[in-house]
């Protein structure tokens, strides 16, 4: 079972911004055949960092001012944020352990 979440400009603010736990963002497109490849990946660490840390999907074709807002220009764009503050980024489709320990990196 996935716990990723998928939000939009609505809810950006409480599910990233106000969240007590690290978070990785995924700023991705149904139309991206790497977005498309790392889902998978991140619906296993959203079970496996469950209560350490939360996955968040914004859909940028969905979502045009956030996708601004942060600069996305390439995606998958993925993001950590902690603390309402974004503290990392790293850019394209990653193997799963690569995904891990950058997430770790932030526990």
């Amino acid at each position: 079972m996935s716990n990723v979440i998928h939000a939009d400009e609505g809810t950006f603010e409480q599910a990233v911004l106000k969240s007590d736990v690290p978070v990785l963002v995924d700023f991705w497109a149904q139309w991206c055949g790497p977005c498309r490849s790392i889902a998978p990946i991140l619906d296993d660490l959203s079970t496996e960092f469950d209560g350490k840390a939360r996955i968040v999907k914004i859909d940028v074709d969905s979502n045009p001012n956030l996708a601004a807002q942060f600069g996305i220009r390439s995606i998958p764009a993925l993001f950590i944020f902690k603390g309402g503050e974004k503290v990392d980024a790293v850019a394209g489709a990653l193997p799963k352990p690569q995904l891990q320990a950058f997430i770790n990196k932030h526990l």
